[in-house]
């Protein structure tokens, strides 16, 4: 079936109307994350209602953490099976879920340091002990 110009929509509008910048849909290209439907005879941009629902999905797969490399490979296993491979999302998500895991421990970890530090300083008097233990501040001029 081919489309008309008027049933498709021109960049500016599908970014509106998904939540995103042009730039981004144009480094969602040059990435080979998605394209445009077809381009018109002047070179412009034109998207019809599958690449919108393409560019919701995109965004909603990076929200739960998935990269720009995990949603090409599921873009890709859809295309190729019709569906998407359970086992690889699984991997994809067990492995998301790993980092973001570790990404807490770190923050944790950052978490208690800044309040072991905000202690010393409300019960500091003179000196500030926190500036002394991270290094030296000062720099002399000449």
């Amino acid at each position: 079936m081919v489309m008309s110009e008027k049933q498709l929509m021109t960049i500016g509008k599908v970014a509106r109307a998904a939540g995103v910048s042009t730039h981004t849909l144009r480094y969602y290209e040059r990435e080979g994350i998605m394209g445009p439907t077809v381009r018109n005879g002047a070179g412009y941009r034109l998207y019809d209602a599958d690449a919108l629902e393409r560019l919701r999905f995109i965004r909603s797969a990076q929200a739960i953490g998935f990269t720009l490399d995990d949603i090409r490979t599921l873009g890709r296993l859809d295309e190729e099976s019709g569906q998407c491979c359970q086992a690889e999302v699984r991997r994809l998500l067990e492995l998301r879920l790993a980092e973001v895991e570790e990404k807490m421990k770190d923050l944790k970890r950052v978490q208690e340091s800044l309040g072991l530090a905000l202690d010393r300083c409300r019960r500091s008097n003179g000196e500030c002990e926190v500036l002394k233990e991270i290094g030296p501040a000062k720099s002399k001029r000449s």
